[in-house]
């Protein structure tokens, strides 16, 4: 296949179509890209959720894509032609890069095309995929009894979720406490509020958890961002939420749910398991490095 004439074109407006029949190829690991071309077309102005993506066509047919995003992501689905469609993506998309996701093999193979292989990282892991079919959501008995409520965040709580959001970012993706940090966690909490993307569990009036999708579509959802203040664990509010988040998605007619998490987080692996996502067998690659390069 890679001895196939390919050409490589940099998309544009009108080119969603083709971009996604590749991707639904690969669904479980192509929701940022599928995510962010639905949220924001195939323009770069430097806007949320837009980026520069760089495709290898063979017969009129996408098979290899790679994305340069307004925050210094590279994500990448390239089985074929990785290294043509990753450096010409960045060479035309004039950012930085922060970090690379996709899956895991291209990931590392990606960092190698890029010479990043010995920079210097806040993460670099890679992460298990989970998947859930809705229908076969296992809702927690908190949740069913009231006990707990998920609901969007009040506006007057986003300062609190702020807080969450920092220590989430310090904890779980290894990021450092820059001044930059605190507004670019308001900026994402705003963005997911505006979208409606993002969820709070509540117990006794209080905050006690917190989810968010990274991802969505009208039939699939990818979560991400899950947070539980350390003082809090231990109590099921991690499934909670999660689950809360998905009665929703349901209700307006998403059927499936895909995560990815660090293998050695049990904890995370046992609250998903425990309402119904089951390991899918991919790995999802995550490299987030300590400055942008």
């Amino acid at each position: 296949m890679t001895n196939t004439v390919h050409t490589l074109k940099t998309l544009q407006p009108g080119d969603e179509a083709l971009l996604e029949n590749f991707l639904l190829q690969h669904v479980d690991t192509s929701m940022f890209l599928r995510s962010n071309c639905r949220n924001a077309g195939l323009i770069n102005h430097g806007a949320r959720f837009q980026g520069t993506y760089v495709a290898a066509i063979v017969d009129h047919q996408i098979v290899a894509v790679a994305a340069h995003y307004w925050n210094g992501m590279v994500v990448v689905q390239a089985p074929i032609y990785l290294e043509e469609v990753v450096q010409v993506a960045v060479a035309q998309s004039g950012q930085t890069i922060f970090g690379i996701a996709g899956p895991a093999s291209q990931v590392a193979a990606t960092k190698q095309v890029l010479g990043l292989a010995n920079q210097p990282t806040n993460l670099d892991e890679r992460e298990i995929l989970f998947s859930l079919r809705l229908q076969d959501l296992q809702i927690p008995p908190a949740l069913t009894s009231g006990k707990v409520q998920c609901r969007l965040p009040y506006l007057e709580e986003l300062d609190l979720l702020t807080d969450w959001s920092v220590a989430y970012r310090l904890e779980v993706l290894g990021e450092l406490a820059t001044p930059d940090l605190r507004l670019t966690c308001r900026q994402t909490l705003e963005a997911h509020q505006t979208m409606a993307t993002h969820w709070v569990l509540v117990a006794e009036n209080t905050p006690v958890a917190y989810s968010a999708f990274n991802g969505r579509l009208p039939d699939i959802v990818q979560i991400g961002g899950v947070w539980t203040p350390p003082g809090l664990r231990g109590r099921g509010y991690a499934k909670c939420v999660v689950a809360g988040s998905l009665l929703e998605a349901k209700s307006q007619g998403v059927e499936r749910a895909i995560l990815f998490t660090n293998p050695n987080n049990l904890a995370a692996q046992t609250a998903y398991r425990g309402i119904g996502f089951r390991r899918t067998g991919e790995e999802f690659g995550l490299v987030l490095f300590q400055e942008s390069v």
